[in-house]
């Protein structure tokens, strides 16, 4: 209805959307624009862990055993580090603890601590709507990366400025991160990572290199599967009415962030799950922090309130004799 709309611009300045009656962009009219950087970056980097795959008898074995690491440490910089602490607060972690998860969020190059989590938080508050970056609803690919190959909707940007953020502006060391962002990403993702096995295994600086792009390009699918599989299949013993899923294969690559349909449940629960340790790296990683005194304050959801969720909302409600 054309006295019930007005223009909207996106964040490039040029596309132009018309706005319903309720406030929400149309998505009929939605002008999809492909950025066709991350495309080409994307596309050569999936060629060139194809061709490192092809070549991996060639590998020291130095150098794929810390191509194995990496990906763990890049994994606990998103899991650990930017998703359970810096987005939802879920725990708290001293100084020291907070620089290593920035080196490591650094190395898992995802975008900045500040970037991804006023994302996520957008994506949990509005989620499977257009408001929600990677809107499982848009299908399969979309989810998983096609999200990153377009601008964002129009809606994501518009109602992604309401999302509180002063926590982490006061930051000091997001605000480092995100200040040097690209130097510090290349660095600890490709630079360092290619340089260590050269240097004290003699590998090839080629073959380091390839070990980086591939470990780099698992830990982008095993954090995408999060925003795909995980939200389109799966069981739903927590609350039946999202989408949000239980899935046991993303939490296997995901150090610990398939049981989705608990966290979106539960969002501050620093264990994402109700099960403890098991199948999830990430909360015994905390959990050692704490040991140490590096983590603390660690958020849970009590096993009461967990089974009356269950029997309120979850697959199961309603039918009398369940069993938890």
């Amino acid at each position: 209805m054309a006295g019930d709309s007005e223009v909207q611009q996106t964040e490039s300045g040029k596309d132009v959307c018309e706005l319903d009656a309720t406030g929400d962009v149309d998505p009929k009219l939605y002008p999809k624009r492909i950025i066709w950087k991350n495309v080409i970056l994307l596309s050569g980097l999936h060629v060139i862990s194809i061709y490192a795959i092809s070549r991996a008898a060639h590998f020291k074995a130095f150098t794929v055993t810390l191509g194995i690491i990496t990906y763990l440490l890049g994994g606990l910089g998103v899991t650990a580090g930017v998703h359970r602490l810096w987005t939802h607060r879920s725990y708290k972690a001293r100084l020291p603890l907070r620089i290593l998860l920035m080196i490591c969020n650094s190395m898992a190059l995802q975008n900045s601590i500040f970037d991804w989590s006023r994302d996520h938080r957008t994506h949990h508050k509005y989620s499977e709507t257009n408001a929600d970056p990677h809107n499982a609803t848009r299908g399969f690919f979309f989810s998983h990366m096609g999200w990153l190959l377009v601008r964002k909707h129009p809606e994501v940007v518009r109602k992604g400025r309401g999302i509180l953020v002063n926590d982490l502006l006061h930051d000091p060391v997001v605000a480092f991160q995100r200040r040097y962002y690209v130097p510090l990403a290349i660095a600890c993702c490709f630079v360092i990572p290619s340089l260590i096995p050269w240097y004290l295994a003699g590998e090839s600086l080629v073959n380091a290199y390839l070990v980086s792009a591939l470990r780099y390009c698992l830990t982008l699918h095993a954090t995408w599967c999060v925003n795909s599989l995980a939200h389109m299949y799966g069981n739903k013993p927590y609350d039946k009415r999202i989408h949000p899923s239980e899935n046991i294969l993303t939490a296997s690559i995901a150090l610990g962030e398939g049981f989705h349909n608990y966290h979106h449940t539960f969002p501050h629960d620093y264990a994402t799950s109700e099960y403890g340790m098991k199948l999830n790296l990430t909360t015994a990683f905390i959990d050692f922090m704490a040991l140490i005194g590096l983590a603390y304050d660690r958020r849970v959801i009590g096993k009461e309130a967990v089974n009356s969720r269950k029997k309120k909302t979850g697959e199961l409600s309603g039918l009398a004799d369940a069993r938890w």
